[in-house]
């Protein structure tokens, strides 16, 4: 891959692949956690109190987790856009590419460095 945004149609298909490969993680993510989302049942016959508390707070927590994969999921979709646009690589603030490495490492990235630093 080039060091700017200019890719070619193999970049391009790399970058897919990446992000098709992340989006199908995160299904068997969400999958793993629908159990911990589920309604917390009052059990009379359960320790009490604090093990109520514990499972809300997990049950909490498993929904915080679901939103974050949540807002992952639209990213890397809008990322998917830009590819087929041909947007995908161009800062959005400055026009300027982003640096191939930046979007390595996060192929969601809409800003170059520089843009997104400021």
């Amino acid at each position: 891959m080039t060091g700017i945004a200019t890719m070619d149609d193999s970049d391009a298909d790399a970058f897919r692949a990446r992000i098709a490969a992340r989006l199908e993680a995160l299904d068997e993510e969400d999958a793993l956690g629908r159990q911990g989302q589920a309604t917390v049942e009052l059990d009379q016959q359960s320790v009490g109190r604090l093990s109520r508390q514990d499972a809300l707070l997990n049950q909490s927590m498993a929904k915080a987790t679901q939103a974050r994969r949540d807002a992952e999921r639209r990213a890397l979709r809008a990322a998917l856009a830009r590819l087929d646009q041909d947007a995908f690589g161009w800062c959005e603030e400055c026009g300027e590419p982003i640096a191939i490495k930046r979007l390595e490492l996060d192929p969601t990235a809409r800003r170059c460095i520089s843009c997104a630093s400021g």
